[in-house]
This record gives structure tokens, C-alpha cells and sequence, in this order.
């Protein structure tokens, strides 16, 4: 008895001690919940601000294509290196022949067949249908010739430069996909002058964005020079994951110093707007993340924190962006270090 009456003195103190901790963090817990932070505020107005804005890309070439005849076959002759210049019309390879050759023979016969139905049609001495009948055969084999020698005498539709070789004269063209794009060719076309450039625009230029707009080229590689190019396409769609819509710069590129693959950045000026801007020190980034905020007093007791995206700095200010934040609101600029959604706060001068 006397042990049981120790173990149960034992557990009476240590529930009253533990009642006593928790009473305890439930007290400091309420002071904490009805501290009173001092901040000072900013009412949020419009500027007029510079719109620019810079990407980053890999400059592409303008035009690129993979040349090879529309069936396979033995290539007679290559006339090209990797690196040799064509203009359009040059010729870059020849195919055999023999399929050519034989379609030749086949329309002169269907020609001299077709002529002499004509006349006798003109004669009325055959038929309607027999004289369609030699008219679209005539026709048939004519666009044949035409395919064939299209496909045997391979001329170049740019001017530009060669990039890839990937037969040898003599060799058999198969059309098994032999280039890093995953295509079949026999030899690879670039042109160079001008780039282009790729960038993707944040959904919220859109509006801000036409076809003529200038822009400004700069390269690692040349530190010392600007480029100059022009937006030549703006894509009609956005991204619903990345918020972005696609548009091409077109660069010049005289002097051909540019080549395809180099990184680049790409400067807009997309001119005057009214923007929302706060001072630098009035957003807030979360630790362990890029999400940045800030806290707005609208009511003068209590801040509310929202999450803001950031657009273009100016001196000391940033465009911040949200579907939350308007003109007028009362942005907290200092003290809001220490707050949370819903603190209560007290604006002071």
C-alpha cells in the first residue's frame, strides 16, 4: 500500500508539473499572438517607367535543311564540302540516272502517242475518251520526268553554307536517319546571315509585343559589340505551364562574325508604361526558395502578406507584379522582417 500510494503521489506531480509547461506555452503562445509590430507604410502608385527587358538564347540558324532526294538510290557525285559556300540554284549533288533516262524515252513515246490523238481528235475520227485517255497519260508521265529530275539533280534552295557530309560520291543513299536532328540527308544547309534567336517572353508583354520591333544582340564572344535585329515572329499561343509565348529575332550578320549555336542576350525595348514599383527593401524572400513577398496594411491592424513576381529594377525600385496588389494599397516598408499573415501591426510615421 505505502508503494502504491508513492507511485500515485508520482504521477500527481508529474501531471501537475506537466499542466503547469503547457499552461505555460499556451500563455507565452497568446502573448506572442497579441504582439503589436510598428511599421511604416507606402501608398503603391503608377510610374511611368522604361519597359526593357533581356533574355537569354542560343543563336539559330535562319534556315536549315537537311537536303536529300525524295527516294533512295546511288549518288553519283557529291560537288560539296563541309564548309563550302552555295548560293540558291547551285548544284550539290547528282543521283543516278537510269530511272530518268528510262522516263525520257516513255514520254517522248507518250508525247508523239498524245499529238497524234489530238489531231485525230481535232478530225473527230476517235473518240472523247480516247483522247482523254492518251491526254492523261501524257500528263502522268510528264510529272514523273519532272519528279525524277528533281530528285536526281539536287540543287541548293538557299544560300548558305554546308554543316554536314554524311555520303561520299558513289555510296548508296538509303533514307535511314543519319543527322544529330534525327533525320535523313545527304548533306546539311545552313544560312547564317542573318541568325535568328529564340526567346520565350513572359505572358505579360504580350500586348507590348509586335512584329518590327528592334532589338539588341550581344555576345560573350564579343564583348566589345552590339548587334542589331528585329522581331520577325511572335507566336499566337502561351504556355499554360510556363506562362511564356515564343518569338524570333532576326539578327544581321554581314560580316558572318555571328554563328549558330552561340549564347547570346536579347534586349527589348518595349517603351514608356505605367508600372507598380516599391522600394527594393519593401519585398521579402522566402527562406529556401525564390518566392518573393510583400505585406500590405490596407486596414492599418493587421498585414497581409502576398506573393509577388518580379519585373524590371529601376535604381532602387522593382515592378513588382500580382493579380492582388493594386494602386492604392498601403505597402509596408519597414519592420515587416518580422511578420506573418495576419500580424498585427500599428502604422507609425
Amino acid at each position: 500500500m505505502k508503494r502504491l500510494l508513492i507511485v500515485l503521489i508520482a504521477v500527481a506531480i508529474a501531471f501537475a508539473s506537466c499542466k503547469k509547461e503547457v499552461s505555460q506555452k499556451e500563455s507565452e503562445s497568446n502573448v506572442a499572438d497579441t504582439t503589436v509590430y510598428l511599421v511604416k507604410t507606402l501608398e503603391l502608385k503608377k510610374e511611368k517607367v522604361a519597359r526593357k527587358i533581356e533574355y537569354t538564347a542560343n543563336l539559330l540558324a535562319y534556315e536549315e535543311i537537311h537536303y536529300a532526294p525524295a527516294s533512295p538510290g546511288r549518288i553519283e557525285e557529291i560537288n560539296v564540302e563541309v564548309g563550302s559556300r552555295v548560293r540558291k540554284g547551285d548544284i550539290i549533288a547528282r543521283m543516278e540516272r537510269t530511272q530518268l533516262i528510262q522516263a525520257t524515252e516513255q514520254l517522248q513515246n507518250a508525247r508523239s502517242t498524245f499529238e497524234r490523238m489530238d489531231t485525230l481528235f481535232k478530225l473527230k475520227s476517235i473518240s472523247q475518251q480516247q483522247y482523254e485517255a492518251a491526254k492523261t497519260q501524257y500528263e502522268v508521265i510528264k510529272s514523273n520526268v519532272d519528279f525524277l529530275m528533281r530528285n536526281t539533280t539536287l540543287v541548293s534552295p538557299i544560300n548558305g553554307i554546308v554543316t554536314g557530309k554524311y555520303f561520299e560520291s558513289g555510296e548508296l543513299y538509303s533514307g535511314a536517319p543519319n543527322t544529330p536532328a534525327g533525320k535523313a540527308a545527304i548533306v546539311t544547309l545552313m544560312q547564317i546571315n542573318p541568325l535568328k534567336a529564340r526567346i520565350n517572353v513572359s505572358e505579360q508583354y504580350y500586348p507590348l509585343l509586335r512584329k518590327g520591333m528592334k532589338a539588341l544582340v550581344k555576345v560573350d564572344i564579343f564583348p566589345q559589340r552590339e548587334f542589331r535585329g528585329e522581331v520577325f515572329r511572335v507566336y499566337p499561343t502561351i504556355s499554360a505551364d510556363t506562362r511564356t509565348f515564343p518569338v524570333e529575332i532576326e539578327i544581321s550578320n554581314a560580316d558572318e562574325a555571328l554563328r549558330p549555336g552561340m549564347f547570346a542576350r536579347v534586349n527589348l525595348d518595349l517603351g514608356v508604361a505605367d508600372a507598380l514599383v516599391v522600394p527594393a527593401l519593401a519585398i521579402v524572400k522566402q527562406e529556401g526558395t525564390n518566392d518573393r513577398y510583400v505585406f500590405v496594411a490596407n486596414d492599418g491592424h493587421k498585414a497581409r502578406k502576398i506573393r509577388v513576381d518580379l519585373g524590371n529594377r529601376y535604381d532602387d525600385k522593382i515592378e513588382i507584379i500580382s493579380a492582388e496588389i493594386k494602386e492604392g494599397d498601403q505597402i509596408i516598408i519597414s519592420g515587416q522582417d518580422k511578420l506573418m499573415d495576419n500580424s498585427r501591426i500599428r502604422v507609425v510615421r
